[in-house]
């Protein structure tokens, strides 16, 4: 790889420091300074959930701490900083799956919520993972209904957009629903975006927007993956109530809880992509970003990757290194019982299709220093990945066929191990052609 992955580790560092979720929220500081005084306000609410919640909620203390601001944010276990809050108070809860953790740091947040006053402003930390971490199962449901619905969808390989809506309407908070309990209190909701076109309504399950999905609509993706069988009775037969009217649908565009209400994003997927390109470009690399994200199927995706990488590769004139920045969200469906993640798994695909070739290398690793149910963020291969998983007595076809990247990737080396990184704005591909 030479100094490939030097390189690379630069472009994604550089990434991350773009969306630094402390520098986003600092960079706020005056407008919600504004905010505070414009409502009449006289106490600081800091609510917030999601894998970049401390953070955010640090950024407060140390620029507002004139405003004496309390609350309580919730992270994902393994992201709490010890030291970094003295005033908010701060949780952790497990993550993709919900667990009673985040139900009891949800309740508080419930009980927070729904005591603020029109003088006290709510100052809302939305990030990504905010959809496991705030769980408040509607009546009739359970943790377990959630916990159990949640996992056969992530297996089934449904996407963020598909999972978060299922899950708006089985939820007391999601879809809009936590500006009922905040309302009529003004509130400000800063979000660090972590889905495709920074949609308000998905991000975190969008609990302080306008939500456009139905109970009809949770029941269509529900049937679209076979899984009517197979989810919760409980849960099928709410979504049915709710499809037919039975239960109110959640909070949609001109519902008076917006109101007071008001979004700002402060870091996105494209902020971190044009920061890696500027890396790069200042490395010497002509550096291309890609127009459309990366989606739909890992090892699809890696294919698509590889195939495009290889054909630039033939295709240029003068040799010069260049370097392919993109970005993106893909799915893993589930059909082995191995180890691994979504950018783990499309690295392998990747190798795959480059194996032999010289001078081309990959980095895909999630933003948060998460990939899947593993300590790694992601992976680095080349087109000699392939040789070395043999070397290593690890089959990469046979790794593939079990959803087994994390294994190879430790045995015949590539893993990127961040640790928490802090900010989430979804994954990265990046690519050096040499």
């Amino acid at each position: 790889m030479s100094d490939a992955p030097t390189i690379l580790r630069a472009m994604f560092t550089a990434a991350l420091r773009a969306v630094d979720p402390c520098e986003a929220v600092l960079r706020q500081a005056d407008h919600i300074r504004s905010r505070f005084a414009a409502e009449g306000c006289n106490r600081l609410l800091v609510l917030g959930f999601g894998k970049a919640a401390v953070p955010m909620a640090a950024a407060v203390e140390a620029a507002l701490a004139d405003l004496a601001p309390v609350g309580e944010v919730v992270t994902k276990e393994g992201f709490l900083q010890p030291g970094m809050l003295r005033q908010i108070q701060v949780r952790e809860a497990s993550h993709p799956i919900p667990g009673l953790r985040g139900v009891a740091a949800t309740e508080e947040i419930i009980r927070l919520a729904a005591g603020a006053d029109e003088r006290t402003l709510a100052l809302v930390l939305i990030s990504g993972g905010g959809s496991a971490l705030l769980v408040a199962p509607a009546a009739g449901l359970t943790l377990t209904d959630k916990q159990e619905t949640t996992s056969l969808l992530l297996r089934a390989g449904a996407d963020i957009g598909e999972l978060n809506a299922v899950r708006k309407h089985l939820s007391r908070v999601k879809g809009g629903q936590l500006a009922g309990f905040l309302s009529p209190a003004p509130s400000l909701s800063l979000i660090l975006s972590d889905v495709l076109g920074d949609r308000l309504d998905v991000i975190a399950s969008g609990p302080t927007t306008p939500d456009g999905s139905t109970f009809a609509d949770a029941v269509a993706i529900i049937e679209r993956y076979r899984l009517i069988e197979k989810v919760p009775p409980r849960v099928l037969s709410h979504l049915h109530k709710g499809a037919a009217g039975a239960i109110p649908e959640t909070p949609t565009a001109g519902n008076r809880v917006f109101a007071t209400g008001e979004t700002v994003i402060v870091a996105t997927l494209g902020v971190a992509l044009d920061a890696a390109r500027r890396e790069a470009e200042q490395r010497g690399f002509m550096a291309v970003l890609l127009p459309e994200p990366v989606t739909g199927e890992a090892r699809e995706a890696g294919r698509t990757l590889a195939q495009r990488a290889l054909a630039l590769k033939a295709a240029r004139q003068n040799g010069q290194p260049f370097c392919l920045v993109s970005g993106g969200e893909t799915t893993v469906t589930v059909r082995g019982n191995g180890l691994g993640g979504r950018n783990m798994e499309l690295a392998l695909a990747f190798a795959r299709e480059i194996e032999g070739e010289d001078g081309i290398t990959l980095l895909s690793a999630g933003t948060d220093g998460n990939d899947g149910p593993t300590d790694a963020a992601g992976a680095l291969v080349d087109g000699t990945t392939t040789e070395q998983g043999r070397r290593a007595g690890f089959d990469l076809d046979r790794a593939l066929l079990d959803n087994d990247s994390w294994n190879f990737f430790h045995r015949a080396g590539g893993l990127l191990t961040t640790g928490p990184t802090g900010t989430n704005v979804m994954d990265l591909q990046l690519i050096i052609v040499t």
